[in-house]
């Protein structure tokens, strides 16, 4: 029963320290733009060749 008592807190307190990086990371703009790197790679670069 103690143990489970120890548990909870810190389980709790994990969640939300997640919690509160996920909002950091929405508001400080980490999703803005989700397309733009997912077609970067499709882009060729014609004027760099070795």
């Amino acid at each position: 029963m103690t143990s489970l008592a120890t548990l909870i807190p810190i389980a709790l307190f994990l969640g939300l320290c997640s919690l509160a990086t996920f909002f950091w990371a929405l508001r400080s703009g980490q999703f803005d733009d989700l397309e733009g790197a997912a077609n970067r790679i499709l882009i060729d670069d014609e004027g760099e060749q070795p």
